[in-house]
Order: C-alpha cells, then sequence, then structure tokens
C-alpha cells in the first residue's frame, strides 16, 4: 500500500507539522477548553479533506501534525481552523471575551509550520 494519495490529476502526499499559540501564551488550553479546541481541528481539518494524523493540546499551545491534500493552502487550513475555533470557543465559554483574555482574539497572529517528507536518500533511489 502506497503512502501517497490520489485525486483526479494528482499523487500526492503532504504531511506538514503546524504549532500556534493562545494570545499572550495564555495557559487556557485544559480542561473543557482543550477538548472543545481539539474536537474542532478534528472537524474542521476534516471538513477540508484533511487528515490529522497526531494532534496534541497542551495548555498554553497546539501540535497538529496533519496530511493536506494538494489543493488546500496551509494558509487556507489554517485560517479556517483558527478562525472557526475561536467563534466556537468564545460561544462556550463568553467569559474568555474579557479582560485579562483577548477581547475578540483566542489564538496568536501566526503560526510555525514544517514540512515531514522523504529524506534525501529515499529522493535519490
Amino acid at each position: 500500500m502506497s503512502r501517497f494519495e490520489k485525486l483526479s490529476h494528482v499523487l500526492w502526499y503532504c504531511q506538514y507539522h503546524i504549532v500556534w499559540v493562545p494570545k499572550y501564551r495564555y495557559r487556557v488550553l485544559k480542561g473543557p477548553i482543550g477538548r472543545e479546541v481539539h474536537n474542532c481541528i478534528q472537524v474542521y481539518c476534516s471538513q477540508l479533506g484533511c487528515s490529522v494524523v497526531e494532534l496534541n493540546v497542551q495548555p498554553d499551545h497546539v501540535h497538529l501534525l496533519v496530511k493536506v491534500p494538494s489543493k488546500v493552502s496551509i494558509s487556507k487550513l489554517m485560517g479556517v481552523v483558527k478562525g472557526k475555533s475561536t467563534l466556537r470557543v468564545f460561544t462556550r465559554y463568553p467569559y474568555l471575551k474579557h479582560k485579562p483574555y483577548w477581547g475578540n482574539h483566542f489564538w496568536s497572529k501566526g503560526y510555525c509550520v514544517d514540512t515531514v517528507g522523504v529524506n534525501a536518500d529515499m529522493i535519490r533511489k
């Protein structure tokens, strides 16, 4: 069985490690909020056709290892995941919108992304 997946005209294997943090790196991603974020990420990734390989929600950051189809950009994936999870978390936990928290922002602006692929020896073969 090949690790590659197929679309109509593409044979692809695009796997990314993405890390991002809540605004001001507050340690709020624990308990029910952490579980809600975990569920949101699973749902919104699957809506875009992405497969979550591993997901780890720490109190102050999130690690996501995800397979992304070639037709979906990382910026689109992160925009959907961060944007929709913010709306969901603020709907379910409205006290987070008040000081000393965020106002209307839950996540920091950026994220870190790294590709996970074949090594040089594999390419040579």
